[in-house]
């Protein structure tokens, strides 16, 4: 896989490439501030981008504006976003642009490398990668809603949904079947009055728009 790394933070910067080749991936590029992203993300074409969300000069939104940026460019194209903190307004913001091939994880994720590797695949396969914490802020955030009446068992579910997993993943996280999965996807949606969609990402946009809605 071809990546475009966007730090400027230059430890860091060296550790990604470093985890990224030793996986088997190929860094074809490297930016260290905002405005020089999307030139390089243009020029090299990569597979994937990773970007930080704070970026110089201004170290506020500029690897977030980058990535929609090179999105506009390069419709479709992979962009897994890093932030330093939980930020859900960001995460919903890039989720809700486009139509998958969109992650958005914690820094802390990267020293997690089985976690970060397989965000990075889902995400380069055209599929969604949201971090576990932005989730957990997201459902803790509303209250006196039809959240709070679900079993533990469907919060669970809507946990592993929101951050982009299929049934197969959730299956084998909870350790029961796709159809046991399915049904409590079924009692979510029902429950939380969310309509019917089909599995990825719209499934993904549809869950954090009822979590957002505080």
């Amino acid at each position: 896989m071809r990546v475009v790394i966007g730090e400027d933070n230059a430890l860091l910067r060296e550790g990604l490439v470093l985890l990224l080749t030793s996986a088997g991936h190929q860094v074809v590029g490297v930016a260290d501030d905002g405005p020089a992203v999307v030139p390089t993300i243009i020029e090299r074409r990569p597979d994937i981008a990773v970007l930080d969300v704070r970026m110089p000069p201004g170290f506020r939104d500029e690897g977030l504006r980058a990535a929609l940026a090179a999105r506009a460019a390069i419709p479709g194209l992979p962009v897994l976003v890093l932030s330093q903190y939980v930020e859900a307004s960001y995460a919903t913001e890039l989720l809700g642009a486009g139509a998958g091939a969109i992650g958005y994880l914690l820094k802390d994720r990267i020293g997690r490398v089985e976690e970060f590797l397989d965000a990075l695949d889902r995400v380069a396969a055209g599929g969604t990668a949201l971090d576990p914490e932005v989730v957990t802020e997201l459902l803790t955030r509303r209250r006196d809603s039809p959240v709070d009446s679900l079993t533990p068992r469907e919060r669970e579910v809507l946990a592993l949904m929101a951050e982009g997993h299929d049934n197969t993943t959730i299956a084998a996280t909870l350790v029961v079947t796709e159809r046991a999965v399915s049904k409590h996807i079924g009692n979510v949606f029902l429950k939380l009055g969310l309509p019917a969609t089909d599995g990825g990402h719209r499934r993904v946009l549809a869950v954090l728009a009822y979590l957002n809605n505080a």
